[in-house]
């Protein structure tokens, strides 16, 4: 009797802290998704690359009086150097395709698109993190990749090359949470985003002459703005993958989809297609149903 009390007791604390990590996710994607509306109203005025830069500039100005506090350059301390690099360098490519696929694309379109990303993390969990996906799992898996194909319709006459840039993207993304679960157990979650934010400052300096288009005083306000989103966003999503599993966190990022499109009537006027909206809708459909074999097991 002790032990089922105590058995209990631990399975309760541990099902409120994957409740608190999903709502760490689900805010996060609503940040995100913020951020992606002001860096798409950037775009018509700025270089993709210079978008991206204030990310990651403004962000880590944001981020120094938490890091003087926390540590100061003794977070940057850590015995994986290379994995948190090419995290940051996968993030920063993620960033520019993605930011490059809102010029020309509406918001609602690119995050649908982009949300191949959970379907590769529930994939590709299994070999690299040695996480378990039954089937139903991968049917849904499966399922997610046509509702991608609703959206894109490769060969349609409404096909546009620049949908193909969130799924380039999202591989980016993918890959880089894999990693950032397997950073989660030795690194802490500041000096991870440190590195993130290092990593693409660094990057995209180095592709900015050239490309740099005076921004006016507006332009730098939006810029500060998207530099802090984008670090709550990061932050937020680090925090979530401490305690929860990536097959369990994934298909609650496609809450995105949700904010994206409303941000996007509103602030831009673009109204999804039936395509679109249909694609979304199996990928939705097909995220709620791994999260739901998920809890079932």
């Amino acid at each position: 009797m002790i032990k089922t009390q105590v058995d209990g007791s631990a399975s309760g604390a541990h099902g409120r802290e994957t409740s608190g990590a999903i709502m760490l996710m689900l805010v996060a994607m609503a940040v995100f998704s913020v951020m992606d509306g002001v860096s798409k109203g950037l775009t018509g005025r700025l270089s993709p690359v210079e978008v991206s830069w204030a990310r990651y500039f403004f962000g880590l100005l944001f981020m120094v009086p938490v890091v003087l506090v926390r540590g100061g350059f003794g977070l940057l301390e850590t015995r994986r150097v290379l994995p948190q690099v090419a995290r940051g360098a996968l993030l920063f490519g993620s960033s520019v395709l993605f930011i490059t696929a809102l010029r020309s694309l509406p918001m609602a379109d690119a995050a649908a698109v982009g949300f191949v990303a959970p379907l590769m993390v529930t994939a590709l969990s299994i070999p690299l993190l040695g996480e378990r996906v039954g089937s139903g799992r991968w049917l849904a898996v499966l399922t997610g990749f046509g509702g991608v194909l609703l959206v894109v319709r490769p060969g349609g006459a409404s096909f546009e090359a620049a949908s193909l840039l969130p799924v380039a993207s999202a591989a980016c993304w993918a890959v880089a949470l894999i990693i950032t679960r397997r950073l989660a157990a030795t690194e802490s979650a500041l000096t991870t985003l440190l590195y993130t934010g290092l990593t693409g400052l660094a990057l995209s300096t180095l592709l900015l002459p050239g490309l740099w288009r005076a921004p006016g005083g507006e332009d730098w306000l939006l810029m500060a703005v998207a530099g802090g989103l984008f670090t709550l966003g990061q932050f937020l999503v680090l925090k979530a993958f401490l305690v929860a599993h990536a097959s369990v966190l994934a298909p609650f990022q496609y809450s995105q989809i949700v904010w994206s499109t409303a941000i996007g009537l509103v602030c831009f006027g673009a109204i999804p297609d039936g395509f679109t909206a249909a694609g979304a809708s199996v990928i939705i459909g097909s995220g709620l149903y791994v999260w739901w074999r998920e809890r079932k097991a």
